[in-house]
């Protein structure tokens, strides 16, 4: 897949899941719950606006930086890019398929911690209908589970793919 049309599609989902926090923010109280601790009871709290506009910055510019700086670092900086063998692997020969490679799967990253971060968004929203506002761990255990196994199994990927040059 060309990276314009990989990088058009990931921004897509991206502003997509934006207006998701925007639009379900909505229905959060003007001072809300906005952290938890570990038995899910609220211990910290912040005005809807101000929570509003870090969760849209969490959900679009952490994934981006995370998931698509691999890729672009490695058009433009390539001493920057810290993948094993990097001699190896940016040769020219090889560079491309690299390239091509950590775009792939920077970008599947990406979307993968922007949807679990907006999940936990939800989470937080239907914390805050409750009163005490309480998150509901048997919600957010299972899919933080499920996150990083995910994630367990993309570094494998990454590290199956560069583990030595052959």
């Amino acid at each position: 897949m060309p990276s314009r049309v990989l990088y058009g599609a990931v921004i897509l989902i991206l502003a997509v899941l934006a207006g998701v926090v925007v639009t379900t923010s909505a229905a959060l109280p003007d001072t809300m719950a906005s952290h938890f601790g570990a038995d899910g009871i609220a211990n910290g709290f912040s005005t809807r606006d101000r929570y509003t506009t870090m969760m849209v910055l969490v959900v679009v510019v952490l994934p981006a930086v995370v998931g698509l700086l691999p890729a672009f670092l490695g058009r433009v900086a390539s001493g920057l890019l810290n993948i094993p063998h990097r001699e190896y692997w940016l040769a020219p020969q090889r560079r491309a398929s690299t390239l091509a490679f950590l775009s792939l799967h920077g970008a599947w990253f990406a979307v993968l911690l922007a949807g679990f971060l907006t999940y936990v968004h939800w989470l937080v929203v239907r914390a805050n209908l409750a009163q005490p506002a309480v998150l509901p761990l048997s919600m957010m255990v299972p899919a933080l589970a499920v996150f990083l196994l995910a994630t367990t199994f993309w570094v494998s990927m990454l590290s199956t793919r560069f583990r030595r040059a052959t």
